[in-house]
């Protein structure tokens, strides 16, 4: 079957997932962490793409980019995936692939679901009992989105700028956000969403992302709507 086809449009933020092969751990210590973090960096500003939140777990990553051309995420991905698993290979004297096939992204509605997105970025450590709160993890984008601390390679999004004027105004804001969990639809919601490479958004959104790219948005429906109108002309059905 063929692959379908990932959205591309530059200046809209995605959620994107990397997973070690077979669930396997692409992290051994904190050397290969910093390493990651630090070719991701560097393949961002090589590819034109805004970092905005990130959380490196131990066999996968999750990242919130803004691509700043059609390609920038592909291309960066790229980079980034073939120059860490030389780095890998070579630390720990081992050959062949590290990576669950191609990276699975979602294209983000940045004023209804980027912070959102963000938290749920976050907040992996905590759901999966690594950390009982995210600050107390140290590989995520959570201490420079809520605690101001200063790292190179991060480009806050306008959306978390609008926050507040100032950046102790945008944390103490940020923080609020945590107060309250995620919902079990929403995390299934973008769950679903990116695994699938569907578009986050509600249904305006999707409609104008499938205007622009070409490509469905969600889900379609199977067999046809038989009670639609549309459905009994095409199939010349009657009295249902």
């Amino acid at each position: 079957m063929a692959r379908l086809q990932r959205f591309t449009l530059p200046g809209q933020p995605q959620h994107v997932i990397v997973r070690g092969n077979n669930r396997t751990n692409i992290f051994k210590g904190p050397e290969d962490y910093q390493c990651y973090l630090e070719k991701l960096v560097e393949a961002c500003a090589a590819h034109q793409c805004d970092l905005h939140a990130y959380v490196l777990m131990s066999n996968h990553v999750h990242l919130l980019m803004t691509p700043k051309t059609e390609q920038g995420i592909g291309k960066a991905m790229q980079s980034l995936g073939r120059s860490y698993v030389r780095y890998f290979n070579d630390r720990h004297r081992r050959s062949g692939t590290l990576w669950e096939g191609r990276y699975r992204a979602t294209l983000i509605e940045s004023e209804r679901y980027l912070l959102t997105c963000c938290r749920y970025i976050e907040l992996n450590p905590v759901r999966a009992g690594m950390a009982t709160h995210p600050s107390k993890y140290q590989w995520s984008s959570y201490r420079v989105n809520a605690l101001g601390r200063d790292e190179i390679g991060l480009t806050p999004h306008i959306v978390y700028r609008r926050l507040g004027k100032t950046p102790k105004d945008r944390c103490q804001a940020y923080r609020a956000l945590f107060k309250h969990r995620l919902g079990a639809d929403t995390l299934t919601e973008i769950r679903e969403a990116t695994h699938k490479a569907w578009v986050l958004g509600d249904a305006n959104f999707k409609k104008r992302m499938e205007q622009r790219t070409g490509r469905p948005a969600g889900p379609q429906a199977r067999g046809g709507d038989r009670k639609s109108e549309a459905y009994r002309e095409k199939h010349k059905i009657k009295g249902l």
